[in-house]
């Protein structure tokens, strides 16, 4: 998932900030009252850790989320980011979706729009669901099964609503045979074969090879139901249909949005979200400063992006608003990515001249330190997923912390360019957090003759930025910095959209370094075909090994967030099928 899931589950929005002069919090009950409940007390640091704070059922009043940065999109197919993963369950329901519990127990699958989870037969190639009874769109509309294969079908689109994850179409059409709903022009307009509607309570899934990941894949945004009547194609992001329990009231992109309750939402229906504010509110900001006071001083309940406080914010809010604070592992790596199609780093000894130069402790410190930065990373599984490897460390990161300019000046020998060179690294302009890490690249860099120049893009623009091979190539973006979560807690989840060739694309790319090797596409292949989770964890290690060796990214940090939390949120608690975010459809406010 691309962070702000980058976020994606899903990309992450991160701020550097300068708090001014603050009013006493100490009055609010411990800061984060402030004008929008007096009388709250915060229940103390790290207690929506792994469990639940201010557990209550009440329901009412308005949530209020503030962010520094926009989703890729609304549109439950096309977006990418982990925060809008979070959200999008505010508006969408899936077949089947994640446990509502902190911590580990929330990666759990439970049953959403289907009666249970699926049927599994034919040596795991077939799945059926039957759906519940009562389901219904905004309008009132009964919803299919019919529209959960439209909405599926719709990730085939890439030319239109490009930018999502892919995984169900690779699995469900490898050979990508079918066109999409918008050039679907087959005579009897079924659609795509591998998804079957007999009746409309009952959907069944033919998958031409097994993959015991397909009911995560399910569990995405991208399973979504989308009614063909209501497809504005490109334009659906920006007011999609509900099927969940809040609908879109309004949105202005950059700006705000408004949701609402639906009526035809039945709780009787759905069991996974408890929609206990009466109104949703969303305020984007381009003043990251400014967003982390406002949190402080209450105007707002939590960080949309979820990447937590700015460096300057971050004493405040650990001396007197501590109790307002979590400090969750995310499950994201924060790194630098190398396009292989950008002189020179088509060059393998470019690339590891690049990773050996850079200073790591620089980096942690630029994100915060260990414990708002996390851990440094010295590969690229993050330890959550089986077959993560913390003490593999190819490249000696975790014991020359600051660098080796000696072996970096070996490796620019080898590659032709014994003085160094010139490249450009891009980098999202509304994450401060990010531009100072870049900027620590680039002084890091200096010591070996490699001089860059920063390229600040709009993070909310990324599919056709960064996400375009061509657009990379031609801006010359050598480096780029990013960061990662898993679409699903495995190595499959993790790993694929960012190193294996199939998941290529022309727009919305998370393939930044256009990694195409025949070996690493082979070994996921080869995890696919295991039944045996700890015997994939072994092919996922390779995996890493490989990517590793390839010298094709320079990973910063194994993240670690300091996030705020209002004193008058109720159900606050930090999910790991959210990358260690608060689950917000579980969110209420006092």
């Amino acid at each position: 998932m691309t962070s702000p899931r980058s976020s994606r589950r899903r990309l992450a929005a991160g701020t550097a900030v300068v708090v001014v002069a603050l009013l006493s919090t100490a009055a609010c009950g411990g800061g984060g009252g402030g004008k929008s409940d007096g009388n709250a007390k915060a229940p103390g640091f790290n207690a929506a850790v792994n469990k639940v704070a201010n557990a209550s059922d009440k329901k009412g009043g308005t949530l209020k989320f503030i962010g520094t940065q926009d989703a890729d999109s609304w549109d439950p197919q096309r977006g990418y980011y982990g925060f809008m993963w979070d959200f999008a369950r505010y508006y969408t329901r899936q077949l089947v979706s994640f446990t509502p519990e902190p911590g580990l127990a929330s990666t759990t699958l439970k049953p959403d729009l289907a009666t249970g989870l699926a049927k599994v037969e034919d040596g795991g190639k077939t799945y059926t669901y039957t759906l519940k009874d009562g389901l219904k769109w905004e309008d009132g509309s009964p919803l299919t099964s019919k529209d959960v294969k439209y909405g599926i079908e719709r990730i085939w689109a890439q030319d239109v609503i490009s930018g999502g994850p892919i995984y169900l179409q690779q699995v469900l059409d490898p050979k990508g045979e079918y066109k999409g709903p918008y050039k679907d022009t087959s005579a009897d307009k079924l659609g795509l074969k591998s998804i079957e509607t007999p009746d409309d309570k009952t959907i069944v899934f033919r998958l031409p090879k097994p993959n015991s990941d397909f009911e995560q894949m399910l569990a995405m945004p991208s399973g979504s139901p989308v009614p063909a009547a209501k497809d504005t194609a490109a334009k659906y992001g920006l007011k999609p249909f509900s099927s969940g329990p809040y609908k879109f009231q309004s949105y202005t992109p950059n700006k705000s949005m408004v949701l609402v309750r639906n009526t035809n939402w039945s709780a009787s229906t759905d069991d996974l979200r408890k929609a206990l504010p009466d109104k949703i509110t969303v305020t984007l900001t381009t003043n990251a400063d400014d967003m982390d006071k406002r949190l402080i001083n209450g105007d707002y309940d939590l960080d949309l992006n979820a990447t937590g406080v700015g460096q300057a914010a971050r004493a405040e809010v650990l001396g007197k608003n501590k109790a307002n604070a979590d400090n969750p592992d995310t499950g994201f790596i924060r790194y630098a990515v190398f396009p292989t199609t950008v002189k020179p780093m088509d060059n393998i000894h470019c690339r590891k001249a690049v990773i050996l130069a850079a200073d790591h402790k620089s980096l942690q410190t630029a994100r915060g330190g260990p414990q708002a930065g996390g851990a440094i990373a010295p590969n690229m599984l993050p330890l959550g997923i089986k077959g993560a490897d913390g003490k593999y460390d190819p490249y000696n990161v975790l014991k020359d912390t600051t660098g080796n300019v000696e072996e970096a000046k070996k490796e620019l020998k080898a590659c032709g360019q014994p003085n160094g060179f010139k490249t450009t690294i891009a980098v999202r302009n509304n994450k401060p957090i990010e531009i100072a890490t870049a900027e620590s690249l680039q002084e890091s860099l200096k010591k070996v003759g490699i001089t860059t120049e920063l390229d600040e893009f709009d993070g909310a623009q990324t599919s056709g930025i960064i996400g375009a091979p061509k657009t990379v190539k031609s801006k010359g973006y050598g480096i780029i910095i990013m960061g990662w979560g898993a679409d699903f807690p495995s190595g499959q989840g993790f790993l694929q959209p960012l190193v294996d060739s199939r998941f290529i694309l022309e727009s919305g790319n998370n393939n930044f370094a256009e990694i195409k090797d025949k070996a690493i596409d082979g070994l996921f292949d080869q995890a696919l075909q295991q039944t045996d989770a700890n015997a994939a964890a072994e092919v996922y290690k390779q995996i890493n090994q490989k990517v590793s060796e390839g010298a094709y990214y320079l990973p910063f940090t194994f993240e670690k967030n300091i996030i705020w939390r209002s004193s008058r949120l109720t159900n606050v608690y930090t999910a790991d099928a959210y990358n260690g975010r608060y689950d917000y459809a579980s969110l209420g406010v006092q």
